[in-house]
């Protein structure tokens, strides 16, 4: 083998030789990186950052304009009965909740339907709201909002006649953030524990399991200080810190896995300690190269989205994937060459044993013997056997599992995203319900010289007028201008949904008719507008990142095997798996089956950004079992096994490393399942179950069948192609494959 084309092969070797250097370099690295990211700060992004089109625009000026942070805030007053405003008790309700959200000393600019501006008012008069706005920054008011909600509490409690409950960005950043943020933190925890379960379960030795647990761990912080020195050039979500968990967890283990099982599988055949490391990095390490570089560029379609929270994503998982595979190469060799047999530590009796004279009993957990899954092996004789009938049937599952799929609907995330029994909740589907649009009204803004001369003030009621003319935009009605007075902010309410085609349709009415006929130039924002805009936007750009991911991956591939065939079946492969959960998702939660059994209620969507995000993610993820499995059939090939044995050989020998793998990712993402937030649900439900298909059925099934049925047409590569590298796959020195026992494996 030419070193020289394996550079895992090359890192690999040197950390073990200079492995205190490799361990110093890695912890000052890791040090480094989270001390300079605790310094500067992870910059999110500002709130126009995630916006586009017209949404944008009026996003960015808003921002730039200085207007006052103010957390606006109400509470719903409802008759339960006939009652109506004009009645002697709802008024004292209503005198009562002012007086006591002013007594808090946390609000100020208090509104009823009384006084000279009034509150708006349903037409059966049975239902108004009290406006205020809590006093000092609006950023840090769910800080001072409590006292004012129990202020809101009491006068309910003095006035069981009617419904008295307050909501608004305060109470809902307070109660349904901290509800939010122990979701996350209780995930987190979950993820870890579990993680740590399953190696165990695999390698019955604590230091096995730990190492990867620990190398994941080092990867997720150290990229997390370098997103807070990179976020200063491209600001990110305050969730990419979330997924940058999820995902670094996931391939931090996994690469771990694949360098530490074949490892230990050398020691196994009796090779030294040294010898066995310079394999793994060979073998495996290349395999953890290839697989990183195909995740990174997958993550890297993101950016061509255009969209501010995409982009910050990508940015991300990107460096938490890099400093996976920087991990695995350099500190994991080292950490290897220095505990060396004492990794196999047993703490599981019955599972496996510490090494003597070079062999290893593996684990029966998993059904391994020898390095080779019994379990798969039996999986594998029907399959090669008929591998016909083996395509037919598990290219059927999967397209009869996409095809729900093809009526896949997206929708904007709001209140129903919401899961669980929270109060607030309902009193904002109360306040829409009697003022619709009013949680999500459409806002104008206009920028002039002066937007409080008496001309322009006559183009703001001129506007008003026409839009509640059109019958498709309604009350509250509110203006607000900023200090310099250059900028007016209007917000008014839409008919409809905030989600659906009425909402949609009162956009569009206000952009292209009302507009132009009384503020020309001014732009449109809020919810509904910033959904029609995202959608938008990411319809004109899905081709360039779907052909973008597809494209580079296929070069990736065609470049590391040389071979035509492979890379076409690797990406029809994938997309068969993005597919089907895609499928999955569609039947779950747009046509909810297992609601009860999940505990959720469906909205009849997905939300509009994760079908992207899952492609992008799930077509990176499949490309780990993908190429460690290819990679060690490639390998077989190469030292003259024949292709048939070669493909069995290969996955039963990599059985164990993709089973524990499987079970890892879909236990830690199926913990984001218990979120409150639908959302991370479907996220969490969507990249589990894509998994689990892509470790079973086209792992395990489609991927040898297909290569049983193409024979050494799986290695076909055009002449005009000849001028590709050859790449090693395997260590430099040929060693006896276990050529007489795959015939009778696969019967």
């Amino acid at each position: 083998m030419d070193r020289r084309k394996n550079i895992a092969a090359s890192i690999g070797g040197w950390s073990a030789r200079h492995r205190w250097w490799a361990l110093l370099i890695w912890v000052a690295f890791v040090a480094a990186a989270t001390f300079a990211g605790n310094a500067v700060g992870t910059a999110e992004m500002k709130s126009y950052e995630n916006e586009t089109g017209d949404s944008r625009m009026a996003a960015e000026i808003v921002d730039k304009a200085n207007f006052k942070d103010v957390a606006s805030e109400v509470v719903l007053v409802q008759a339960r009965t006939t009652l109506t405003v004009r009645d002697a008790e709802f008024r004292q309700t209503v005198m009562d909740v002012k007086k006591a959200v002013e007594s808090t000393g946390q609000v100020e600019h208090v509104r009823t339907p009384y006084d000279t501006e009034p509150s708006p008012i349903t037409k059966d008069q049975r239902t108004t709201l009290v406006q205020f706005d809590m006093k000092g920054v609006g950023d840090t008011a769910e800080d001072r909002v409590q006292p004012v909600l129990d202020a809101v509490a009491k006068v309910q409690s003095a006035h069981p006649g009617l419904r008295v409950e307050e909501a608004g960005g305060a109470s809902a950043s307070k109660l349904i953030g901290e509800a939010i943020d122990k979701d996350f933190v209780r995930a987190e925890q979950l993820s870890l524990p579990i993680t740590l379960g399953i190696l165990l379960a695999a390698f019955g030795a604590l230091l096995a399991a730990l190492v990867p647990v620990a190398l994941a761990m080092t990867a997720i912080f150290s990229a997390t200080g370098l997103l807070a020195l990179t976020s200063q050039l491209l600001h990110v979500d305050a969730a990419t810190s979330n997924v940058m968990l999820l995902i670094g967890l996931a391939v931090g283990v996994d690469y771990s896995l694949f360098y530490i099982m074949r490892e230990r599988e050398e020691r196994a055949k009796g090779r030294d300690k040294r010898r066995a490391i310079e394999i793994a990095a060979a073998t495996s390490g290349r395999a953890v190269l290839i697989s990183g570089i195909t995740v990174i560029v997958a993550m890297a379609g993101m950016f061509l989205t255009g969209n501010g929270t995409f982009m910050g994503f990508a940015e991300g998982t990107i460096l938490v994937v890099l400093t996976a595979v920087v991990g695995s190469l350099t500190v994991l060799p080292a950490l290897l060459s220095l505990i060396g047999d004492k990794i196999d530590a047993r703490v599981i009796h019955g599972t496996t044993r510490l090494v003597t004279g070079g062999r290893v009993t593996w684990r029966r957990i998993l059904g391994v013997r020898g390095g080779q899954s019994r379990v798969w092996a039996a999986v594998m004789r029907p399959v090669l056997r008929h591998p016909l009938i083996s395509v037919l049937l598990a290219g059927g599952l999967l397209v009869g599992l996409a095809i729900p799929g093809l009526g896949l609907k997206t929708g904007t995330q709001g209140i129903d995203d919401l899961q669980g029994d929270y109060a607030i909740a309902e009193t904002f589907k109360r306040i829409d319900a009697a003022f619709p649009g009013g949680n999500g009204p459409a806002v104008v803004v206009v920028k002039a010289p002066d937007v409080t001369t008496p001309a322009f003030q006559a183009s703001i009621q001129d506007f008003k007028r026409q839009a509640l003319a059109t019958g498709e935009a309604n009350e509250p009605f509110q203006v607000t201008v900023n200090p310099d007075k250059t900028v007016a902010q209007i917000s008014i309410g839409i008919k409809g949904t905030g989600t659906d085609a009425v909402s949609e349709h009162a956009v569009r009415t206000l952009r292209e008719k009302v507009i132009p006929a009384t503020l020309p130039g001014a732009h449109v924002t809020g919810e509904t507008a910033g959904s029609m805009d995202f959608n938008d936007q990411l319809s004109r750009r899905l081709p360039f990142v779907f052909g973008f991911v597809l494209l580079l991956a296929f070069v990736l591939l065609l470049v590391s095997f040389r071979s035509l065939v492979v890379a076409v079946k690797a990406i029809v492969l994938n997309l068969l798996s993005v597919a089907a959960a895609y499928g999955v998702l569609v039947l779950i939660f747009q046509k909810g089956y297992g609601e009860s059994v999940l505990g959720f209620h469906s909205t009849g969507s997905i939300t509009n950004w994760l079908p992207l995000f899952l492609f992008v993610i799930l077509f990176g993820l499949s490309m780990d079992y993908h190429v460690f499995i290819l990679s060690r059939i490639r390998e077989a090939y190469d030292k003259g096994m024949k292709t048939e044995d070669a493909v069995a050989f290969g996955i039963t020998s990599t059985a164990a490393v993709v089973t524990s793998a499987a079970f890892i990712m879909v236990a830690v993402f199926a913990t984001f399942a218990t979120l409150s937030l639908l959302t991370f649900m479907e996220m969490g439900i969507g990249l589990a179950a894509a998994i689990l298909i892509d470790a079973t059925v086209v792992r395990a099934v489609l991927l040898p069948a297909t290569m049983k049925l193409l024979g050494d047409w799986n290695w076909y590569l055009p002449r005009w192609l000849g001028w590709l590298p050859r790449l090693s796959h395997g260590d430099d020195e040929p060693e006896e494959l276990p050529e007489q026992r795959v015939p009778a494996m696969i019967g």
